[in-house]
């Protein structure tokens, strides 16, 4: 490449599709060329390694990695089937942090992924802001749907099987959170008056 791109002509945003729907994606494969991989085959341990942060994420990885067969053009109309990869943004970022760091395109993905993430946070943010009591509690509510949904994944794989006992795993939970919120003030002071 001659010309390093700059924030402003991101390769990526080049890159970028979007789905009907309005939801973009990557292409793995165009991802792999822009990223300096000259074999396809090498950029494939990147997206493992990407899809095993995913999942140590607790993110669920067909939400960010989606296999597709595509049919490409090989000359003389004739076609054949390929497989790729459609990531999300956020797979996107986790592949540019497992990629070569050696790579000067790598570090400007790191870069140029961060910022978006940053600037999705903001707007977020920022629409949250505008929204009514009820519009936040109701978001809240759906978040810590999610939430408990993991801890009781979590609780069932330590092997809280049963209802009651997960119950009584729960409301240990809760009372440890109260008496860790009701000491901090003190221990902070403790510790203060130590030094």
């Amino acid at each position: 490449m001659d010309e390093q791109p700059t924030m402003h002509s991101s390769p990526f945003d080049a890159i970028r599709r979007v789905h009907q729907g309005d939801s973009e994606y990557w292409s793995a494969r165009d991802l792999s060329r822009i990223l300096d991989y000259d074999d396809y085959r090498n950029f494939l341990k990147v997206i493992v390694k990407a899809k095993t942060a995913c999942q140590q994420s607790q993110q669920a990885i067909a939400d960010h990695f989606v296999d597709v067969n595509e049919m490409v053009s090989i000359g003389s109309k004739a076609k054949r089937k390929i497989s790729d990869v459609h990531i999300s943004r956020y797979g996107c970022y986790l592949i540019v942090q497992n990629a070569d760091p050696e790579k000067p395109i790598v570090a400007l993905g790191q870069t140029y992924f961060a910022v978006q993430n940053h600037r999705q946070e903001l707007a977020d943010e920022l629409a949250l802001a505008e929204l009514s009591e009820n519009q936040k509690r109701l978001i809240y509510r759906q978040e810590m749907a999610v939430l408990n949904q993991r801890l009781a994944n979590a609780a069932r794989n330590a092997g809280v099987i049963q209802p009651d006992h997960f119950a009584i795993f729960t409301d240990h939970g809760y009372r440890a959170c109260m008496v860790a919120s009701q000491r901090m003030p003190f221990t902070l002071v403790t510790e203060h008056e130590q030094k």
